[in-house]
């Protein structure tokens, strides 16, 4: 399907929605499950690709793991293959080729890893030959580059001789992704120390155990923009946690000035319109996934807004922060890059009128397809590629029929 077209003929919603699985926490719990033995029971799997990506590959004896276009299935699995010894090429989507990984091969490497770039140093595909343990425990690597290779690292440490070490050096991003890994491994009776910037996990052995994963917050966050954008709005998420291992559940804080309030329920989260705020100031360095949503509802309401935390975005499934200011500026919206890598600011936008038609190009992105699709509440909205959501959240545009939006 080439694109889709969707408005929502009255502004008004009222419903409830069963949230789609954490992939976040799926794929960490298969990894774990794996490392315990396969023993263990894993409830509420996430149907994701990346999540069936995952599952297939971990139970696959090819040579040649392809993980398309997945990150954390591509991070995760090759500091899994690594641990458990195996002959593997681990490669992907072009774009996924593009994508580094020569800091969580650096770190391998140290403990023990044979792993050969197959063509451009420093990026899949990579050929992992094996493993023997250098005698080296201690590691360090940056904070700031991508929390997925910090929780590869750490997954694997407890199997590691002397356990681990590590060292973050300079500031940690996206610390909720690592505190995720750290509280899921302890699920499985795996525990740790972190004191300043070195957590240690001991040398210990996984228990099987039962774990059920957690609706997803980051696609809660796109209903969050609804809610935002919508003239009249009450939406009940189910299966949302207050107390939520995902960093993303912040959504919650920072979608208070754009006029979302959040009751937690027995079930989940009920979403009520409340009044807006002239402008906020967002720091995402520790919920980057949520910048995208969160800048197209500032421009959509005409919100004066200020991002720090960012700059990863740009080395996600595209470079982020030039998608969203090609596609912001197709309704006069901007994303400007004020301080490079560093702060970026959103000016109050003069709108087109309602009646303008967009046209949204998602870069074989999910998080573009899903941050843009709210403002067909204000005009009608034209999505390139609709299939991208299937990488995390498959039934996305059945869930917004449900809500009332007319898509064709």
């Amino acid at each position: 399907m080439d694109f889709i077209r969707l408005h929502h003929p009255t502004g008004k919603i009222n419903t409830t929605i069963q949230l789609a699985s954490s992939k976040s926490e799926s794929n960490r719990s298969l990894v774990i499950n794996a490392l315990s033995g396969g023993k263990g029971t894993l409830t509420n799997l996430s149907e994701a690709r990346d999540t069936q990506t995952m599952q297939r590959l971990l139970a696959s004896n090819d040579q040649i793991w392809d993980v398309l276009d997945a990150g954390t299935t591509m991070r995760f699995l090759t500091a899994y293959a690594t641990i458990t010894n195996q002959d593997k090429i681990m490669t992907g989507t072009a774009r996924m080729c593009e994508r580094p990984i020569g800091l969580l091969v650096d770190a391998l490497r140290v403990l023990g890893a044979t792993i050969d770039y197959v063509k451009q140093e420093g990026y899949p595909p990579i050929h992992i030959k094996g493993f023997q343990f250098s005698g080296k425990s201690h590691i360090q690597i940056r904070g700031d580059v991508s929390s997925q290779y910090i929780s590869a690292l750490l997954m694997i440490a407890p199997l590691l001789p002397e356990g681990l070490q590590l060292e973050l050096t300079g500031v940690i991003g996206s610390r909720p992704y690592i505190e995720m890994t750290l509280r899921q491994m302890e699920a499985f009776g795996v525990y740790h120390e972190w004191n300043g910037n070195i957590i240690r996990v001991k040398p210990q052995t996984y228990q099987p155990t039962s774990y059920q994963v957690e609706s997803d917050w980051s696609g809660a966050s796109y209903w969050y923009s609804i809610v935002a954008l919508a003239e009249e709005a009450e939406i009940e998420l189910l299966g949302l946690k207050e107390n939520s291992l995902q960093g993303d559940s912040r959504i919650a804080e920072i979608m208070v000035p754009l006029g979302v309030a959040s009751t937690f329920t027995k079930r989940g989260v009920l979403l009520k319109k409340i009044t807006a705020q002239p402008s906020i100031v967002v720091d995402f360095s520790d919920c980057p996934d949520l910048a995208q949503t969160v800048a197209v509802c500032c421009a959509a309401k005409g919100i004066e807004a200020e991002f720090t935390g960012i700059e990863s975005l740009k080395i996600k499934e595209t470079d982020r922060v030039k998608a969203v200011q090609n596609e912001l500026g197709k309704f006069n919206g901007e994303l400007i890059e004020v301080e490079t890598n560093h702060t970026y600011k959103i000016p109050k936008p003069v709108l087109l009128d309602n009646h303008t038609p967009v046209r949204i190009h998602t870069y074989d992105d999910h998080r573009m397809a899903m941050a843009f699709a709210p403002l067909a509440l204000q005009r009608e909205t034209v999505i390139e590629h609709p299939n991208v959501v299937v990488k995390s959240y498959p039934g996305f545009w059945d869930d917004l029929r449900k809500a009332g939006f007319v898509i064709s």
